[in-house]
């Protein structure tokens, strides 16, 4: 069973992300210590005990369409309850709304130890948090008046609806249409698909934000707008009044997550109502709907991340408790009786102390992305520009890095099980197949290299990235001048790594500058990995060199050590491929012809 690893995640937020800087700075303005440490015990007490005891429960039974109406798992309503009850539903939510408008670095921990407990479960809150978001910075004044108080508090739910059946990650191709009105509300017709939580029985009522395109906007994606369209709408005392004209018309049959009910919308048949079309509400401006969601889509992919390291460590977890009680075999040196532990077995280490170390990089990665989106929030001037920089930086590192991580680790755990890991009964599968989802949705992983290539390295004319690799040098030169044996070959393999970094960062940011677009996209997966593993290596390294008294500082700087000399080698080989592989691509194309 999950056990939610508070002290690992508040060590990693404390003294590798920056929270410890930023608290005693005042950056975070009166939060102390203290309370950090009593919110995530909490959020680890309610994932380890309420959440996860229902993981499997959700994907055994799924979410099911019955009569029109979603029904959830045996458990996941109450479970719901008791989230908003807590408060956790407005963790970092304004305080005028009835949020606590705490760092987003406690949000993203504690969004962790949730999608460790049931991935599917957190689905929902995650994304009525960012609907939150776009609400707050882009509707009017009383839309967030009628909306915002019942969102903030969990009592409704919110959406995001993109994608249609054909079009995907391609916006600009979408077809469902708005119809203004004369009293200021606009008619929304169309079909959305994969919309996550789109119908359940979790809330009254549930907030949907829809991409729509008016009759005379412009092609593509400047002509998309942006609106709010409840599932009832409100009466001006705040009740529920009317049906809207929109329905769940199916529910998506998916390899994972199958308690969170992914499903087909249809706005405007005229189902409900004599009038067709859902009536729905403009945020932010005509044709500027894009701008207005991606101010979601954006905290959603560090959420997706999040999604990430969450099963990497509930995966890791379950594998090495497998691991300490399956025997099979003699390891070399084993003395005990009989057979050995597995995890004596030095392959199986090998795959463990990977698992192990993936996690923590994705999780360190994450963390520090959420420390620059606080910092970005906090700073002003030339200050908050270099943390909106950083924060755009990371994110897709932030995303790809720790999904790959995820279906990886996941995988790892399975070959960890041998043949028990095929077997459903054991839960190492579901995992795997929860993990999946996530290097698709929220902007797939190539579309997140696509994005770190062409738009963040360029940023402040590549000055920010060569000032980020300078950071990550002064952590190797520190291993070095500590002289510790435990680190081993660590500050040269980090080295090495950060070198085949900045070697294949100039040679991107010359194609793109130099009109080479397809020779810099041939590489644009590879980079974002070279990215991640050298952030690993240098995060790993900065846990290790922290001085505290938790007693694992060993542990650290063995796990950093082995993270070096066994990982960061693949750096040379993804500089390779984007310096060198765009030719070879091109050629073989015609193979696929």
């Amino acid at each position: 069973m999950y056990k939610a690893p508070v002290d690992e995640i508040a060590f990693t937020l404390k003294h590798v992300a920056g929270m410890g800087d930023a608290l005693q700075s005042g950056a975070l303005g009166d939060l102390g210590e203290d309370l950090v440490d009593a919110i995530l015990s909490e959020a680890g007490r309610f994932a380890t005990e309420e959440v996860a005891p229902l993981g499997d429960i959700g994907d055994k039974q799924g979410s099911r369409l019955v009569e029109g109406k979603v029904e959830t798992p045996n458990g996941w309503r109450d479970l719901y309850h008791n989230w908003i009850a807590g408060g956790w539903n407005g963790l970092t939510a304004p305080e005028d709304f009835g949020g606590q408008n705490l760092p987003h670095m406690l949000h993203v921990a504690a969004m962790e130890m949730w999608n460790a407990g049931s991935m599917a479960f957190a689905l929902g809150p995650t994304l009525t948090m960012g609907a939150v978001e776009a609400l707050e910075k882009h509707g009017s004044d009383e839309l967030k008046a009628t909306y915002l108080p019942k969102m903030v508090s969990g009592e409704w739910t919110g959406t995001m609806n993109l994608t249609e059946p054909h079009a995907g990650s391609d916006l600009g191709v979408l077809k469902a249409r708005a119809e203004r009105r004369d009293d200021g509300t606009y008619r929304i017709f169309g079909q959305k698909i994969f919309i996550t939580w789109g119908e359940h029985d979790f809330t009254d009522n549930i907030v949907h934000l829809v991409l729509a395109r008016l009759p005379d906007a412009p092609a593509g994606t400047r002509g998309i707008s942006l609106f709010l369209v409840p599932k009832f709408l409100v009466n001006a005392d705040g009740s529920l009044g009317e049906r809207n004209d929109l329905f769940c018309h199916s529910l998506e049959h998916k390899l994972g997550i199958h308690g969170s009910p992914t499903c087909t919308m249809i706005y405007g048949d005229g189902k409900f109502g004599a009038e067709k079309g859902a009536i729905g509400y403009l945020i932010g401006e005509e044709n500027r709907g894009l701008a207005c969601m991606f101010t979601m889509m954006n905290n959603a992919r560090l959420a997706v991340g999040m999604q990430g390291v969450a099963i990497a460590d509930a995966a890791t977890q379950k594998a090495i408790a497998f691991a300490k009680e399956r025997t099979q075999g003699k390891a070399p040196g084993w003395t005990g009786q009989g057979m050995s532990p597995i995890i004596e077995h030095p392959d199986v280490a090998r795959m463990l102390l990977t698992m192990k170390a993936l996690t923590q990089g994705s999780r360190a990665i994450s963390y520090a992305c959420a420390h620059a989106v606080d910092m970005g929030h906090a700073a002003e001037g030339e200050k908050a520009k270099f943390w909106q920089e950083r924060s755009s930086l990371l994110t897709p590192i932030a995303k790809s890095f720790s999904t790959d991580a995820g279906v990886d680790v996941a995988s790892m755990g399975i070959q960890v099980h041998g043949g028990m890991g095929f077997i459903e009964e054991t839960g190492a599968a579901r995992y795997l197949r929860d993990a999946r989802i996530a290097p698709i949705y929220e902007g797939t992983n190539g579309i997140q290299a696509i994005d770190l290539v062409t738009r963040k390295l360029p940023l402040s004319d590549g000055g920010h990235v060569r000032g980020f690799i300078a950071e990550l040098r002064e952590i190797a030169a520190a291993v070095r001048a500590s002289n510790r044996d435990g680190f081993g070959e660590t500050a040269a393999r980090l080295d090495a790594a950060l070198d085949d970094l900045s070697a294949a960062t100039e040679w991107l940011i010359a194609a793109v500058a130099g009109g080479k677009l397809a020779e810099a996209l041939a590489g644009a997966t590879a980079y974002q990995r070279l990215f991640g593993l050298a952030l690993t290596g240098a995060y790993l390294a900065k846990g290790g060199l922290a001085d505290v008294s938790d007693g694992k500082d060993d542990q650290r700087i063995a796990l950093c050590r082995f993270t070096a000399e066994n990982l960061l080698a693949e750096t040379a080989a993804l500089k390779d491929r984007v310096v060198n592989g765009a030719d070879s691509l091109a050629v073989a194309r015609a193979v696929l012809a």
